[in-house]
């Protein structure tokens, strides 16, 4: 009963290994769209916003199928509990990269080639979902708080955008105001991508020690 038991257990990690590989690669790709000024880029970011949604279904499915069958205690139903949270900031992260990707549709085909720091801050996003989900799949304490450190580089980065930004008007005197603006947006969906791989994070160290900062509650383990 155990062995399967802990077969469906990592069937649960390949699984939000895979979604976490999507949320990824949609960031990758809807900063390669912005870099480029690409259209047909962005579109397949929506489009693949889809295949997100789904992985959230399917582990959602999978995650209640083992509460109702193998009705887990402790540290197990700590760690299916967590998925299930996991999967939602996920798919809001799939979400979120589906709006940056319309914010370059209804810009056209400028092109951001100047804008260092929005690759910047995507890839440091992008590692902290990459880094929040090994940690839940490795059990991995250290790594889910070293994401949750990670956060605050990352609101560093959407003030420097949003500074840099606001010079651009003054310089341009009030030139390009949309396209100042849609860049500002893009920075503050990527900070809120960092503030939803942390929230992963936090539900890691939930699983692992069975205490969340929102609550003072601690599970026996």
């Amino acid at each position: 009963m155990r062995n399967k038991f802990d077969e469906q257990l990592h069937r649960l990690d390949e699984q939000l290994t895979h979604m976490g590989e999507l949320c990824e690669a949609a960031i990758a790709k809807a900063t390669d769209a912005l870099k480029h000024g690409s259209i047909e880029e962005a579109k397949a970011v929506i489009s693949e916003d889809e295949e997100i949604d789904q992985c959230e279904k399917d582990i959602e499915r999978l995650c209640l199928k083992l509460l109702l069958q193998q009705q887990p205690v402790a540290k197990d139903l700590r760690r299916i509990s967590a998925a299930l949270k996991m999967i939602t900031d996920m798919e809001r992260i799939g979400d979120q990269t589906a709006d940056i990707a319309e914010i370059i549709i209804s810009s056209g085909d400028n092109a951001a080639e100047e804008i260092h720091v929005i690759g910047t801050m995507a890839s440091e996003v992008s590692r902290m979902v990459r880094h929040s989900v090994n940690a839940y799949v490795n059990r991995d304490l250290e790594l889910a708080r070293s994401v949750m450190k990670a956060d605050d580089g990352v609101d560093q980065y959407f003030e420097q955008v949003r500074d840099e930004m606001i010079e651009f008007i003054k310089e341009e005197k009030g030139k390009n105001g949309k396209r100042i603006f849609d860049l500002i947006m893009v920075t503050k969906y990527l900070e809120r991508i960092g503030d939803h791989a942390t929230n992963i994070a936090e539900w890691v160290e939930f699983s692992i020690t069975g205490v969340h900062k929102d609550s003072s509650l601690i599970h026996e383990s």
